[in-house]
């Protein structure tokens, strides 16, 4: 690769701000922003998780700070804003991610759904996007540009037997990145969502059984289920300028789930079943 295609994908002298940044996703992501050169806000509810993650990334070098965000609270996000312009001048880049875990025990069957639920996981991982895309685009607009991502998920595309709202919600976030896509792109405004399949994050893997995660790795093209930095490394290259033709879409990172048919993890198992003795000799 070239010295300019390197340059490409720094992000020296942009400022950055990650929400859902205590941990997991949100977390890496921030960090690994903040080491290719942006400032970078660590965002989010749990400022003393904020804290704990920015004070990681400045023991590597990066220049970091962390605000406490409640995305469902319009003024809350524009103090944000308000904040992180005053001091640092600008925003180039919004990692929208903080999401709602706490209803995942009650988000089962649809016949057996509290709207109240339905309403607050609505709130956080669709609207909470949306108030901070709002008070974020005039300031990147005022400023020629920027990059929103946006932390959809595979299960806004295709549904499983539990988690409608959560899906429900996540669909609307790609809705949602190509309207800002749509409305702001002459403005120099790129938006893009990813969706990623079974990330697991130290929050989450004490919780999952091994036979779920078994199950998906059988699913999964790739032999391994994904990690916070899979999807960090990508929001990374979306905000770079090597990726500075890319709007209006979703990208899957789920280790290859999406791109086959239902049938392959039974198929494959199958055919290595029935497969001769010798085989591998051919």
């Amino acid at each position: 690769m070239s010295t300019s295609a390197y340059s490409s994908l720094s992000l020296d002298g942009r400022v950055a701000v990650v929400t859902g940044a205590a941990s997991g996703i949100g977390r890496a992501t921030a960090v690994l922003l903040a080491s290719r050169g942006a400032t970078t806000v660590f965002a989010d509810l749990d400022l003393e998780g904020a804290e704990a993650g920015a004070a990681h990334a400045r023991a590597q070098g990066g220049d970091v700070r962390a605000l406490e965000t409640d995305v469902t609270d319009e003024a809350s996000v524009a103090d944000l804003v308000v904040r992180t312009t005053a001091e640092l001048g600008r925003i180039d880049v919004l990692h929208n991610n903080a999401a709602l875990m706490t209803a995942h025990a009650r988000d089962d069957l649809v016949a057996d759904l509290d709207p109240s639920d339905f309403a607050r996981t609505l709130q956080v991982n669709l609207i909470g996007y949306m108030i901070c895309a709002k008070h974020v685009i005039p300031t990147m607009v005022s400023r020629g540009g920027g990059v929103i991502v946006n932390t959809a998920s595979l299960a806004g595309s295709q549904a499983s037997l539990t988690r409608p709202m959560y899906g429900a919600s996540k669909a609307g976030v790609v809705g949602l990145t190509r309207s800002i896509a749509t409305q702001y792109g002459k403005q120099g405004i790129r938006s893009v969502s990813i969706s990623p399949g079974m990330i697991v994050t130290d929050r989450s893997s004490g919780r999952l059984p091994e036979h779920t995660l078994a199950a998906v790795r059988r699913h999964n093209l790739l032999d391994r289920t994904g990690t916070p930095d899979d999807v960090a490394q990508l929001v990374a290259f979306v905000a770079s300028d090597a990726a500075s033709f890319l709007t209006g879409l979703d990208i899957p990172l789920d280790g290859g789930m999406s791109a086959h048919l239902a049938s392959f993890a039974d198929e494959l198992a199958s055919r290595t079943s029935s497969a001769p003795a010798d085989a591998s000799s051919a």
